[in-house]
């Protein structure tokens, strides 16, 4: 009997002790799908994770818990910056508990042209609406078999307008407010968006400047560029270069057609 009571007080003593102890801890964080503009998913790994258990993600919108057990919880959030994202995990009285900061990489698109392939790196830090928009067109697939439209040897190469036969690509979106003198100039291998003498008109149709073209950067209010090429400058240049001629309106339309057969992201 003596021997029981003993042990039926260790027993009472260890529940007491741990129904005490809910404090949460962090072991490990890893993060999933870290894009730009798209949806990540934070994986916390620890003890009481139920316990009041909260995490700060500045940059990183719609944070909503879905999973949540005592040893992992999962968050998921739309990333909206490049570069450093800092996560600090906080307990029930808000003393922060775990840290760790994670690297999002700039966003990249590929143009996989009939004369070769360009990789794009985009800069949504700088030209945030001017990024957005041309990822949405290539989230929709809207480049996909679409014409170079517009050659100038020395100068410009253009496109993202026009299907093959020079029909105007349905779809577009809403144009969009200018977006220029944001710190990135028209130098050689930069993209920026096309658009009429209207300021705010750009919508889907987009450029390469071959060469400098520093003028742009304020003629007429200056043309918005996002981003530069990092892969395949040798395929603009060729592009650049191929014979125009006259067509339908069009004073420097490529004599053989220079074919966008689709843009993805590829980072």
């Amino acid at each position: 009997m003596k021997f029981i009571a003993i042990l039926l007080c260790l027993i009472m003593l260890t529940a007491c002790v741990g129904d005490g102890d809910t404090t949460p801890t962090v072991t490990d964080l890893q993060a999933k799908n870290l894009r730009y503009g798209q949806k990540a998913e934070f994986d916390f790994l620890g003890t009481y994770l139920d316990k009041g258990l909260s995490a700060t993600i500045p940059n990183c919108t719609g944070q909503t818990p879905t999973f949540i057990t005592p040893t992992h919880q999962v968050l998921t959030c739309t990333v909206t910056v490049v570069g450093d994202l800092a996560v600090e995990v906080r307990d029930g009285a808000g003393t922060v508990i775990f840290s760790k900061t994670f690297n999002v990489p700039a966003p990249r698109t590929t143009f996989i042209t009939s004369m070769g392939n360009i990789v794009v790196e985009l800069n949504p830090t700088k030209a945030p609406l001017t990024a957005n928009n041309f990822l949405q067109y290539v989230q929709n697939g809207f480049y996909t078999n679409t014409l170079v439209h517009r050659v100038i040897a020395g100068y410009v190469i253009q496109g993202g307008g026009f299907a093959p036969g020079f029909v105007i690509k349905p779809g577009a979106l809403a144009p969009i407010s200018l977006e220029s003198h944001n710190g990135l100039s028209n130098q050689r291998g930069t993209i920026g968006m096309a658009r009429t003498p209207d300021p705010n008109s750009a919508t889907s149709q987009f450029y390469f400047n071959v060469t400098d073209s520093l003028f742009l950067d304020d003629k007429d209010g200056g043309y918005a560029v996002f981003g530069k090429i990092i892969e395949g400058l040798d395929v603009m240049d060729a592009i650049s270069i191929v014979p125009t001629a006259p067509h339908n309106g069009a004073p420097d339309f490529p004599v053989t057609d220079v074919v966008v057969k689709v843009a993805l992201r590829t980072q």
